[in-house]
């Protein structure tokens, strides 16, 4: 007979408590097999497929999308290690609190799968492993002795799993109400593409505006948005920087002519393509090997201030599911070649919502580049717990006295914010005015290296 085992949701590691299901990926009477993923959950820190140790039939799951679980809740029920033999079991509904037991066909479906139990369990983002294909248990004649397992209504596109991919284009389907169930994909052995989802949105758009407009409906109360996820965190970290940290913000222009004219030879010379938050985060290094106060953080309950050894430079990045601070370990470490690569990983994984819990945990000091957004300045919330934080707006031609005469120059101006408690202001303009230097000269930065 089969053994029904519960999976519950692991730790995920980075002290996080809870998830909210995002998508199953897996229905009740699937078969799944050892560290297969079987739900996407969205943590605080990002976007996780969590996989089951396990390999067996899915005989129950326990939330629907939307729900927020704690660590530690079950997930779902497997049924493992038939023999063919059908065996009495409850019947269950989608989430109850008990299992159902595999049919006899679903039985023998389990044992050809597997019956073994990986050991992995998913710490951070993931276990080792491929994850296979699941298929769905189809049963020709109920057993007698067997309650049946229930499972959703048939979808009239895909019985199988979705074939897609791409972490973007189900996020694509997600945010514009498709079910993907019903896409045809047009790319290899029917994988969903990205442009077969934007089709489908497009043609459900122009059925829906064909519709005959009705009364307008009775306006609502307001809207609201749960603070959970991602916006949950960044809620709770900016709420607790502000009441633990006495910040105060200092800054200043400064002429970046200079440093956009050393990046254009830079590129012009062939090779890797050189990035300009690159050149600002090997300047921001280099102010900090000067400034070691301002990487460091507070430890209030030994009343002490931490000297970190190390420099993780955080950068500030607008994604589809808000703002988040992935961060490039070692910068002090690495060359501007390298801080480009590592900043366009991290840029990418962040718009696919991809980025680990480990790309977004370990920062000591973060780079804000919101001149992106087309502002000048800014007083930004500190990233607790790191000290300091160097805001950049936008570069753009200015009249700026130059060498005594009046002329037309890249300006930028330059921000810092920063923990008072580690430091007072003549560090801090210590450490904003040689930011300004090597953005005016670069050649200083040459003296320092």
């Amino acid at each position: 007979m089969a053994q029904v085992l519960e999976f519950k949701l692991p730790d995920l590691g980075e002290g996080l408590t809870e998830a909210e299901i995002v998508r199953w990926l897996v229905a009740v009477g699937d078969v799944v097999a050892v560290d297969q993923p079987v739900v996407e959950v969205e943590t605080a820190k990002a976007m996780v497929e969590v996989p089951c140790p396990y390999g067996g039939v899915v005989t129950a799951r326990y939330g629907e999308e939307g729900t927020e679980l704690p660590v530690g809740a079950p997930l779902l029920t497997v049924a493992v290690g038939g023999t063919g033999e059908p065996g009495p079991a409850p019947a269950v509904e989608e989430g109850a609190g008990a299992a159902a037991g595999p049919t006899g066909t679903a039985a023998s479906a389990v044992s050809a799968v597997s019956s073994e139990y990986s050991g992995n369990v998913l710490v951070g983002y993931g276990t080792a492993g491929p994850a296979a294909r699941r298929r769905r248990v189809r049963q020709t004649a109920p057993a007698a002795t067997s309650a049946p397992v229930a499972a959703p209504a048939p979808a009239p596109t895909h019985q199988g799993p979705v074939p897609v991919i791409s972490p973007l284009v189900r996020k694509l389907a997600r945010d514009g109400g498709l079910d993907l169930r019903q896409v045809r994909g047009s790319g290899p052995e029917g994988l969903i593409l990205r442009a077969d989802v934007e089709l489908a949105l497009a043609t459900a758009r122009d059925r829906q505006s064909a519709v005959p407009e009705t009364a307008p409906a009775p306006a609502s109360a307001g809207e609201r948005v749960p603070l959970r996820g991602v916006r949950g965190a960044v809620a709770d970290k900016l709420s607790r920087s502000r009441t633990e940290i006495p910040d105060a913000t200092c800054w200043v222009d400064a002429d970046a002519t200079e440093l956009m004219a050393a990046r254009a030879a830079m590129n012009a010379a062939g090779g890797p393509k050189i990035s300009l938050l690159a050149l600002l985060a090997r300047i921001c290094v280099h102010a900090l090997a000067r400034f070691p106060e301002l990487n460091s953080t507070v430890d209030t309950a030994a009343r002490e201030i931490v000297r970190l050894p190390d420099v993780h430079l955080g950068f500030a990045a607008q994604t589809p599911r808000g703002l988040v601070v992935p961060v490039v370990k070692d910068a002090g470490r690495r060359t501007a070649e390298s801080l480009t690569e590592e900043f366009g990983r991290l840029t990418e994984a962040a718009r696919q919502s991809a980025l680990t819990p480990a790309d977004l945990t370990g920062g000591t000091f973060t780079l804000n580049n919101y001149g992106v957004f087309g502002v000048d300045g800014s007083t930004p919330i500190i990233n607790h717990p790191e000290a300091a934080m160097l805001g950049v707006g936008r570069i753009i031609p200015k009249p700026w006295v130059h060498r005594g005469e009046l002329a037309v120059r890249q300006v930028v101006q330059l921000s810092l914010t920063f923990d008072h408690r580690v430091c007072d202001g003549g560090t801090a303009g210590g450490f904003l005015r040689y930011v300004a230097d090597c953005v005016e000269q670069p050649a200083v930065l040459l003296r320092t290296v």
